[in-house]
Parts: structure tokens; sequence; C-alpha cells
């Protein structure tokens, strides 16, 4: 169907995804969240070590128990971070103060509990603001690479126009790479400021864009780019951006970087409502280029401070964009995990079956080989569900299938009871279905055929609310 009479259906189309009730939920869906560590926004508002890794693991666990698959956690504050860095100094969300090591590495906490739920996690990287002028991280910048910065009013910059820039930053994202098993690297604010004065190249932006996918992929091919484009790419030739959009405005060529290979998936920040929102989510899903795109959904605006928005219309944009086949993600962590006008409640109940995050279509390789010998056990404090891996290559994970029917289809998200186990077992709970299934899961998220439980193995039982075995039977949590 041509752009331009698909828009001619927006209004019925709308009328449409509004009244859809139980659709169905698709196996692979990315479900992601900013995790704000920027003045503490996100993250536990105390300084005690002990008390902000209770905090971060009550956090993670209601996030999981909505259905979040993807965590991006900022990383790069303000040219200051949230780990131990050879480049720029600590950010005083840590600690309250500039520079003062918390005595433990926050970003490797986060990477390990999200792990251990069977959740992906970027390292959310604020890429062009550095902060205001005086600030320990910008003066340290201005001392270390002078020409790099640039001062616009009270705060600073990094100047997209000058070719060092993008070397400095893809030594930035490199770090993060080779010290960290993260999955993505998520850049933020890849454009010019809104303070700028003068031409805003998109060739210039799309040079640091370069530079940084060739230090992530020449590390770790596997590591997803991604980026957070103004939610809307360009004009459309029945809707007007108003003016603010990726492309034309801020020199975001987001929707090429996608095509090229440039960036693994989008999170473009679609913070609008109306003819401001929905056309838009249907030219990203147009131009998407059978990658991933997972609309950010500003469910700030539900807070009376922000926007005063209703719940239904998020509920809107979510049956919208899993209608193009899009993901979704939430900005931000608190306004989610604090129920505001029940955002947390719906979410639940719309994710209700667990997805796998959308897999990486830059590299195709033959998908891994699938587990061997699985095993059911008797033990006194439950049933364990084990199995053996079918080589020793590193970073293969497992999903986790069950149903009352054999084989399992594992093709249906209902049947996925735990995503992306390290391990080579879980807990069956009592009650649990009766036949399982287990596949592996190479790096770039491509799935081995499945082995099936025998049926001489399985025990009776009802079926249990999807998503909550635990990935680690000697951790749950």
């Amino acid at each position: 169907m041509k752009r331009q009479t698909l828009l001619f259906l927006i209004p019925l189309f709308l009328c449409f995804v509004s009244s859809l009730q139980g659709m169905e939920s698709p196996k692979y869906e990315t479900r992601a969240v900013w995790l704000t560590t920027i003045g503490g926004l996100d993250w536990p508002r105390s300084f005690s070590p002990v008390e902000q890794k209770k905090q971060l693991s009550t956090m993670l666990d209601r996030l999981k128990g909505c259905g979040v698959n993807t965590v991006l956690v900022q990383s790069r504050v303000r040219s200051t971070t949230i780990y131990p860095s050879k480049l720029e100094p600590w950010d005083p969300c840590m600690t309250g103060k500039p520079g003062k090591s918390p005595g433990y590495d926050p970003l490797s906490l986060v990477v390990e509990e999200c792990h251990r739920r069977g959740m992906e996690v970027q390292a959310w990287v604020v890429t062009i603001p550095i902060g205001e002028w005086t600030s320990q991280g910008v003066t340290q910048l201005r001392k270390k690479r002078p020409q790099l910065v640039k001062r616009l009013g009270k705060e600073a910059f990094l100047n997209p126009d000058v070719p060092a820039t993008a070397d400095y930053l893809a030594e930035v994202c490199g770090e993060l790479v080779q010290n960290y098993d993260i999955d993505g690297v998520h850049l933020d604010y890849i454009r010019y400021p809104e303070q700028w004065k003068g031409p805003r190249e998109k060739a210039h932006i799309t040079r640091i864009v370069r530079a940084i996918h060739q230090k992530v992929k020449g590390c770790k091919p596997w590591v997803k780019l991604s980026c957070s484009p103004v939610g809307k790419h360009a004009d459309l030739a029945r809707y007007s951006s108003l003016g603010w959009n990726a492309r034309d405005a801020m020199g975001q060529d987001a929707q090429r970087w996608l095509k090229e290979g440039l960036m693994d998936e989008l999170y473009p920040m679609m913070y609008f409502r109306g003819n401001q929102f929905h056309p838009f989510a249907i030219d990203w899903a147009e131009q998407r280029a059978g990658a991933n795109v997972a609309p950010g959904i500003g469910i700030y605006f539900l807070s009376p401070r922000e926007g005063k928005w209703d719940l239904d219309e998020v509920v809107r944009q979510m049956h919208t964009t899993r209608n193009l086949g899009l993901g979704h993600a939430f900005f931000r962590a608190k306004f989610l995990l604090d129920n505001v006008k029940g955002v947390y409640d719906f979410v639940r109940q719309f994710d209700i079956h667990p997805a796998l995050p959308y897999p990486s279509t830059r590299f195709v390789t033959a998908p891994p080989d699938r587990p061997q010998r699985l095993i059911r056990k008797c033990l006194k404090e439950g049933d364990l569900l084990s199995w053996q891996p079918s080589f020793a290559e590193g970073g293969v994970r497992y999903n986790v299938y069950a149903s009352d029917e054999w084989p399992v289809d594992t093709e249906k998200a209902e049947h996925l009871m735990a995503t992306l186990v390290r391990d080579y077992s879980v807990a069956v709970p009592m009650g649990s279905p009766r036949y399982w299934a287990v596949t592996a899961v190479d790096r770039y998220g491509q799935e081995s055929l499945p082995l099936q439980m025998e049926k001489q193995q399985a025990r009776g039982g009802k079926n249990l609310r999807r998503g909550y075995i635990f990935n680690q039977a000697t951790n749950p949590y």
C-alpha cells in the first residue's frame, strides 16, 4: 500500500486499534524502559551501597513482573559515569559528591541483576551534552581536550562539527563494550543542541555514529547499537512535524542509519499524542528496513505535574505499536513503577506473556545447536528441570517453554516460562504445565530447534501464570 494511501486510513485505523481486545501477544517484542540515573531520578535515592543494591533488586523484580525485557540504564550521564572509567569522573548520583566512587561498580551490578532475570541491558550513553560549564566532568574534559568542548550559555557540549568528537565518543563506547557484558550501547542526544547557532550538518552527526559503530562492532559484533532519535523523523505528506523532527531540524538521519546498518535498532522518542503520534508511528514501521523499532511512550505525561494525560492515551499508543509490529519503551521507570494512573497494572496485563527482545538482523549465521539431555528431577523442595549444552561456546543462553500439550509449541509466547537463562537448570514450581522444551540462543538472538521433554518424564498439574519461573534454581528472586 502506498504511503499516501495508508495515511488516509489513519482515522479508521485508530478506531480499530482502540477497540482491540485480547490481541495476540508476539513472541518477539522489545519491551524496554529507560532507567534514568541523573539526579537519582529512577535510581535508588539512598547513598548507601547496601540500600542501593536492595532497592535496585526490588525495582528489577517489578519491571520483570510487568513484562519488561530490556533495560536502558543511563551509564554516561553528562561527561560523568556510573562506572569506574579511565576517561571521565564519577557522577554524583551515586554518592552525592562529584567524582567520588560508591565503593562498588553500579553498572556491573545492573548488568548482573538484569541477566539473572533474563532481561537484556543496554548502556545508555548521553553523547553531545556534557553538563554545566563549571562542573567537574566538563572542567576535566576542557583541560584534556579543549578543542572538543563548546559553550552555549551556562551549558557545555561536545562540538559535532569537530571530527575528533567522533573519535572521543567512540573511545567512551569502546571502554563500555570492552569492560562489560552489555547487550547494547544506546546513544542519547546524538544530535545538535537546540541552542545551536549555524548549520546543522547531518553528515557530521553521521560521522559520529559511524565511528561508534566501527568501535563497538570491531570489539563485539553482537552488541546492539541503538539510539533515541526525535520521535518524528521528518514531515509527512499529510502531517507536519511542526518544526520538530529528527532529520531536518536536528541533523539525525536515523532512518538512513537503520537502512545502512549503522544502527541495529531505534527507540524514537514519541512523546506526543493524536496526529503527532500515530501517523509518525506508521512512518517508523514503514521505514524500519526489517530492523527493530520500539517507540518511546511518554508515560511521564500521566503525572499531573507533567502533562495530565489519561491512561487511555497510553493504551491507544501501545495498541497501535503492537499492531504495527513495533516494540515499546517507557520513559521513565519511576512513572511505571509508581503505577501512575494505573499504568503498571495495565502494562502487566497488556504484556501478560513474556516476549524475547527483538534479535539482531545484521549478522545472519547458522543458529546454535539445540541443547541435549533434558531431564526433570523430583526433589524435596520441588522439581528441577536441567539440560546439557551441546557445545562449550561462550555466550549461549536458553529459553524454557512449557505446555499441557505435547510437543510444546515454541512459537507461542504463552508457552515461554523463562527467557535468556544463563544456567543449565530452572526450578519447576508446583502446578506447572506437564510438558517442557528448551532452546539455545546465541548472542545475536538466533534460536535453535527445541529439545522436547520425553512424554514419560511429564508430571500432572494445572497451568501456572506465565513468566514467573526462576531463571536460576539456586538463586531465586
